[in-house]
């Protein structure tokens, strides 16, 4: 950290969150204009392709058709400003960190992204399709006409799409909050039970009324958190050490002063 970044006051501080909040902003709405112009070849898409295909859509107001345009507007803008946002983040934390340590945080930048996607395709290929079939085939049993409005479909789609993507950022979420030592592994450890408990009521709440559905999603939810453990002790360990050699350190130019003196 230089002598610049060490005397900048609160309210520069501020200023320049600011500003990487409005180019947060900035690229959310470009992202935005590219999701409206690819919105109607992606809505084709998911309409012809299971667990929906061939199956007649409704819109039941004249709004629809644009609320349906606004929210693939909405989540292509979030897909696109996620990594920048991430990376704006992390500029702006750079300088209260050491230069190995901004070095390694800069990795959670794509590795977060990649969770975020990961997340979704696990919400859609698994979980919003059993879904969709077990409310499907309630449907059938009781004898209903299933008439499937547009809108309706696509925000029950990212009702649990979103969500899934959220949690699998929680190795990203553990990492940094160990590497700024508000978390650390024995801290998991000793709520892991709660945390478990928290992950299968979430799992229950985004999945069909059945015990193998929630069972399904709540094992992958438990093995994301025992990969963020493991990822928050190997922070932690380096830490220790690294702690252990600046204290060697200061012990050995402490006992070099106290011979010179």
């Amino acid at each position: 950290m230089n002598h610049e970044e060490e005397g900048m006051t609160l309210v520069e501080h501020l200023t320049e969150l600011r500003k990487r909040i409005v180019w947060v902003l900035l690229v959310l709405v470009l992202g935005m204009v590219v999701g409206l112009v690819y919105a109607k070849p992606l809505i084709l898409y998911l309409q012809s392709i299971a667990p929906i295909a061939n199956v007649n859509w409704h819109t039941f107001s004249p709004w629809e058709p644009i609320k349906l345009y606004m929210n693939f507007s909405l989540v292509t803008g979030l897909l696109i400003a996620l990594p920048f946002a991430l990376y704006q983040t992390w500029a702006f934390l750079k300088p209260g960190l050491r230069e190995v340590e901004q070095k390694a945080s800069l990795l959670y930048v794509p590795f977060a992204f990649f969770m975020f996607l990961l997340g979704l395709a696990f919400g859609y290929f698994v979980v919003f399709k059993m879904a969709f079939l077990f409310t499907s085939s309630i449907s059938a049993n009781l004898q209903l006409t299933e008439t499937y409005g547009a809108a309706q479909y696509f925000s029950f789609m990212f009702n649990i799409l979103l969500p899934i993507a959220l949690v699998f950022e929680l190795p990203i979420v553990v990492m940094f909050l160990t590497k700024i030592r508000v978390l650390n592994p024995l801290l998991l450890k000793k709520v892991r039970r709660y945390a478990y408990l928290a992950l299968v009521v979430i799992a229950t709440m985004i999945t069909p009324p059945d015990a193998v559905s929630a069972i399904v999603v709540a094992l992958p939810m438990i093995l994301l958190y025992e990969f963020s453990v493991f990822l928050s002790a190997t922070i932690y360990r380096k830490q220790l050490l690294d702690d252990q050699a600046w204290e060697a350190e200061a012990a050995t130019l402490e006992g070099s002063s106290k011979s010179v003196d």
